[in-house]
């Protein structure tokens, strides 16, 4: 039996119950079949593992594993399922990380039933894939500056805080800067939380 002849089996994954259930119902009434719903990126391993559907729609972030957590332990554990994340959060640098995190797709909550469906179904298809975003590359220790400098801390205290030398953090914030197209610390801060480089945790 093809795609076309028989309903998409999903998955939902978010620590909103309502949310949930809402989905789930604007799904099944697009006759999509939702064969589980989890709460966390735990519930939603075990239970992705144990069912294989053929989508899973993951929530970014939840309690305990998060979705990115679960989307690379699917993969490892070798799901070939369609994996997409349904969020509120859009930046560029998350998009990334979904995409390293063996995601296919990445949708904004906002998406009507109707229109998740018919993007699931490109994505299924394979008339839709998610891309990379155009992002500056920062390197490893110019991530570890850019949160310090986001804490307040200074050239000096960022240079003893990473046993660096004051004329090195320099360098790295003038590369910082020139990455980031700013030309200040407040500038790199708002551009940095922009593309996603910086956010809050849980």
């Amino acid at each position: 039996m093809s795609r076309s002849e028989q309903p998409l089996r999903v998955l939902i994954a978010d620590d909103h119950p309502l949310f949930r259930l809402g989905l789930r119902a604007g799904l099944e009434g697009e006759g999509l079949q939702v064969v589980a719903e989890a709460q966390d990126g735990l519930e939603a391993l075990t239970k992705t593992l144990a069912l294989g559907p053929d989508a899973v729609l993951l929530d970014l972030r939840m309690p305990g594993m998060d979705g990115l957590e679960c989307a690379r332990r699917l993969r490892a554990e070798g799901y070939r399922g369609l994996i997409a994340f349904l969020t509120t959060y859009q930046e560029p640098a998350l998009v990334q990380e979904a995409l390293l995190a063996g995601a296919d797709a990445y949708f904004s909550k906002e998406l009507s039933a109707a229109e998740l469906k018919r993007r699931l179904l490109r994505v299924a298809q394979g008339e839709e894939r998610l891309t990379p975003p155009d992002l500056p590359s920062l390197t490893a220790r110019e991530k570890e500056v850019l949160c310090l400098l986001a804490q307040g801390l200074s050239a000096k205290e960022i240079a003893r805080a990473l046993a660096l030398s004051p004329d090195t953090v320099k360098d790295h914030l003038e590369s910082l800067y020139g990455k980031l197209l700013v030309r200040n610390r407040v500038e790199a801060v708002e551009r940095a939380r922009a593309l996603g480089f910086l956010r809050e945790k849980g």
